[in-house]
């Protein structure tokens, strides 16, 4: 008896492995839906060739395509980085230049104060037909950003958009979204449900930080650095949570 239990305590945890191990399913019908919209088709017109080439070059199989988003206002860059789902590291497939900045370093704190965010997000929506060319929205405000803003209003509509114009979002010029918007959309036909997107101040280092030792965010900065150093070693993604205080805390 005890020998059978053990063989079926076995084969259960071997299922809930392959379980968890499944790719996640495809959503063509996404790519189709967008490719409704004038801006898409013509953003697929001009970088579909170009992404398709881009993926592989970097060995990566535009139906498996997982994409990770990071950001840097020290240094205005956007970079993005790839994967086959689940498997090996993300590597590094486009820098784009951000085209316009607003606000100093620090996290956005309010509705109407100019600062783009710093933590830890997710594009939660797609939007073809911005009036800044086409975005991506950011999960802004997440449960830290709640935290931190308590009784203001912390704001929302933050976005990764075309033009140069911006009031707290990233822009990275119309030809540069462009691409981007196409890389995530075939991430999302791939069926990647969730893009993270990681917003910085600057490379989150021991020596840029002990530089800085009298800023006024040095203790929020100290939150977001285990998650920047986990993916300099390891080029996968930490895992992120916000605990009770508001707090972000990296595993």
């Amino acid at each position: 008896m005890r020998l059978l239990l053990l063989l079926a305590a076995a084969l259960l945890a071997a299922l809930y492995a392959r379980s968890s191990a499944r790719t996640p399913e495809p959503n063509p019908s996404f790519r189709a839906n967008q490719l409704l919209f004038p801006k898409v088709r013509v953003a697929y017109a001009a970088h579909e060739t170009t992404v398709q080439n881009l993926l592989h070059r970097n060995g990566l199989a535009p139906e498996k395509l997982e994409l990770f988003l990071r950001v840097f206002k020290v240094g205005r860059r956007l970079e993005a980085w790839g994967r086959n789902q689940g498997t090996g590291h993300f590597v590094l497939l486009r820098t784009f230049r951000l085209a316009g900045t607003s606000g100093t370093l620090g996290p956005k704190r309010q509705a109407g104060d100019g600062q783009i965010p710093e933590g830890f997000y997710t594009i939660n929506r797609f939007n073809p037909d911005s009036k800044f060319y086409l975005s991506l929205g950011l999960d802004y405000p997440n449960a830290a950003d709640a935290f931190r803003a308590g009784p203001l209003d912390p704001g929302n509509d933050i976005f990764i958009h075309g033009s140069h114009e911006t009031i707290g979002c990233l822009p990275i010029t119309d030809e540069g979204i462009r691409e981007l918007y196409v890389l995530a959309v075939e991430a999302r036909a791939a069926g990647q449900a969730s893009i993270s997107v990681h917003i910085f101040p600057f490379e989150l280092t021991a020596d840029n930080l002990a530089r800085r030792m009298a800023s006024p965010h040095l203790v929020f900065w100290q939150q977001l650095a285990p998650g920047y150093q986990v993916f300099e070693d390891t080029h996968d993604l930490p895992a992120v949570t916000v605990t009770d205080a508001g707090r972000y805390a990296v595993r």
